[in-house]
């Protein structure tokens, strides 16, 4: 008979584990948010911000209502399907449903960015934002528009702006790497 050693819970389970407990309703205004995003600053290493990552999606991506709830889920999975007009269209009756709710206007965001639209997507962050300053998922997004418009520089403030947020976000820091790396080219 094999025995299991008791030992560390890993932590993405003891995240998924805890994501199961919390409520169901929830978005941008939960009152979690405040202390993951200070846990999401002091956490020691990537793998801990991870999880804190994770949960704080969980938050956000949680709709204030049923309905709102399944215009989310129907919108990702469209996108998922790579379905991007009927997505954009989905997010666009639930922006239009609930104003309020940012995540609805960062996948809006990414719906416009992926077709290509880079106004309709800075737009869609700029609501993103106002509802949400900390979201780092669209601040990432806004960097990648400055990149793919030509604008390193701004692309570079923009993930630092990222890395104030989110310390660790190791696709924040492989950016601006990148984008350093174009200025110097640019330079020389």
């Amino acid at each position: 008979m094999k025995t299991h050693r008791a030992g560390k819970i890993p932590t993405w389970l003891a995240g998924l584990a805890l994501a199961l407990l919390w409520p169901v309703a929830a978005d941008q205004n939960d009152d979690r948010l405040d202390g993951l995003f200070d846990k999401l600053q002091d956490a020691p290493n990537a793998s801990q911000s991870a999880v804190i990552e994770q949960q704080i999606w969980l938050i956000w991506t949680q709709a204030p209502n049923d309905e709102a709830e399944r215009l989310m889920d129907r919108g990702m999975q469209a996108m998922r399907l790579g379905e991007w007009t009927l997505a954009e269209r989905l997010f666009d009756q639930l922006v239009e449903k609930e104003p309020k709710f940012a995540e609805a206007w960062n996948k809006l965001a990414t719906v416009h960015y992926v077709l290509g639209d880079y106004n309709e997507s800075m737009s869609d962050i700029e609501q993103t934002l106002k509802l949400e300053p900390r979201h780092f998922g669209a601040l990432s997004g806004l960097g990648s528009i400055f990149a793919r418009l030509g604008q390193p520089a701004a692309a570079i403030r923009v993930f630092e702006q990222v890395l104030e947020i989110y310390p660790h976000s190791q696709d924040s820091q492989h950016s601006i790497e990148q984008l350093q790396e174009q200025l110097l080219d640019r330079a020389i």
